[in-house]
């Protein structure tokens, strides 16, 4: 299972209706379609150069749902890539957040970093296919020379004799050039409309250590480069990324195509979640955090996974918000008032409830007596019967909260207030017979209240709630009479 039973079981029970991605994938495995007879195989391939954020849970959601939804298969894959920015604590956090989402990837755990042999040879057919060559231009250079959309771009190096790229590349590998002296770029179309296609770089040169290879590469693949090889190497069926890969799409097809590889990936692209008012950028978050500016990744202002998690988001919440977002082509903001919302949701149903005043005002219950108090079973959660009960203190002297009574009620206010009656929660009716104020004219502790059904004639009324003329009632003190009024499942308020 790639969603742990527990946390599948926790989730609010959602309707999810096809996606394109869905039907795409539908498509792929029917009858002479190219998955025919295929498992689904899909993967999520964060960078391991910061901390995953809420953003990340969406693509999580995609990758790891949609094997899920076919009874397939996902793959977690670092991209470490790019060695200046990549650590081992990254990874580690990123490992922990997808479980704690309850997702698993079993033994299916890779890093881009194991097929950099493979890439190599990858690169050296296409040299010897004519179709990479190595360029000497410097970044700047390959800018002013990248041309526009009526002029092609240009590289005076492009006709380099196969064999000459060959020995330089191998130069390159073996660490003889320093960083930015030359690059190798796959030969495709100078004159693309698609700048991505105008003969793109697919390897630098970069001293810096590997946090995995240490320092036996010097040379590293670009992702667009990398990131098909992966995919077929890992024999996946569907790539799913975010939208702005889109234009990348045709040289993933292109490596796909043009190097020898053992399966041939589909990728499809998705939009990214976007929250407003709430940064969606790994860079950004770094710098508040190397900044200072916060107290780390986890931090519970941090919309990041594990900021979430201390700050008190569950992994259903966070995964009904995903799914309810729904997956389309077409870039788009929710409000952040709708992840708080499946929190409560989630919350609501599966949280166990205490009882606190945070701004108390004391009650005394005058017609109660002094030196007498009782106990009380309270249900810890009522969607949950399985849950339990906790006993709780009643007595003369009891704390409500100051919003809880309003000596002159505006209109549809229907808790304390002079002259009212209401329960206190699976306890008595009471009726406010009075308050108390200091100089300012602001409530104090003592507001007053009296019993409309004192324990001593309602002895068996705890729990059911009834009006002020049914109290009244013979009836009422007859323990079966409460006993058949609880049983139907009358509930009390606060």
């Amino acid at each position: 299972q790639i969603m742990s039973e527990e946390i599948k079981n926790e989730a609010v029970s959602e309707e999810i209706s096809s996606s394109f991605i869905d039907d795409f994938i539908i498509e792929d495995l029917a009858e002479g379609g190219r998955c025919e007879g295929m498992k689904v195989h899909t993967r999520f391939p964060p960078e391991p150069n910061g901390y995953l954020h809420i953003g990340h849970a969406k693509a999580i959601y995609v990758d790891f749902g949609t094997a899920e939804r076919f009874n397939g298969i996902c793959n977690l894959r670092m991209d470490d890539t790019n060695p200046t920015k990549e650590d081992v604590e990254y990874v580690d956090a990123i490992k922990e957040d997808i479980h704690w989402l309850g997702y698993d990837w079993e033994d299916r755990f890779y890093y881009a970093s194991d097929y950099f042999e493979d890439m190599y040879n990858g690169a050296v057919e296409l040299i010897k296919k004519g179709l990479a060559y190595v360029c000497e231009l410097t970044p700047d250079q390959m800018r002013e020379m990248r041309g526009d959309l009526t002029t092609p771009a240009q590289s005076p190096y492009r006709d380099r004799p196969m064999e000459e790229s060959l020995d330089l590349f191998a130069r390159m590998r073996a660490g003889e050039f320093e960083d930015g002296r030359m690059t190798l770029r796959a030969k495709i179309d100078l004159a693309s409309g698609n700048f991505n296609m105008r003969d793109p770089v697919i390897y630098r040169i970069n001293h810096m250590p590997h946090h995995r290879t240490g320092t036996k590469w010097c040379i590293y693949p670009m992702y667009d480069f990398a990131h098909p090889i992966e995919d077929a190497m890992e024999h996946i069926t569907h790539s799913l990324c975010s939208l702005e890969f889109e234009d990348h799409r045709p040289l993933y097809d292109w490596v796909i195509n043009n190097v020898t590889l053992p399966a041939k990936p589909r990728q499809i692209e998705f939009a990214r979640l976007g929250i407003n008012n709430t940064v969606m950028s790994k860079r950004k978050l770094r710098a508040l955090v190397e900044g200072g500016y916060v107290s780390g990744w986890d931090d519970p202002r941090m919309p990041t996974i594990c900021g979430l998690r201390r700050r008190g988001y569950t992994p259903a919440s966070i995964r009904n918000f995903s799914v309810r977002n729904g997956v389309s082509k077409v870039n788009s903001t929710v409000e952040y008032s709708f992840l708080e919302h499946c929190l409560r949701e989630d919350l609501n149903l599966t949280a166990k409830r205490v009882m606190g005043v945070l701004n108390p005002v004391k009650l005394i219950l005058t017609n109660y007596p002094e030196d007498r108090t009782e106990t009380f079973e309270v249900e810890n959660n009522p969607n949950r019967p399985e849950d339990g009960t906790r006993t709780v203190t009643f007595g003369r002297e009891l704390y409500i909260e100051a919003e809880d009574f309003m000596e002159t009620p505006v209109k549809g206010y229907f808790r304390l207030f002079p002259g009212n009656e209401v329960r206190l929660k699976t306890t008595y009716v009471v009726k406010c017979t009075g308050c108390k104020k200091d100089e300012n004219g602001n409530v104090i502790n003592g507001s007053g209240a009296e019993m409309i059904n004192p324990p001593e004639l309602c002895a068996y009324g705890t729990g059911t709630l009834m009006v002020a003329k049914d109290l009244q009632r013979p009836e009422f003190g007859d323990p079966k009479f409460a006993a058949d009024a609880k049983a139907a499942g009358a509930k009390a308020f606060a």
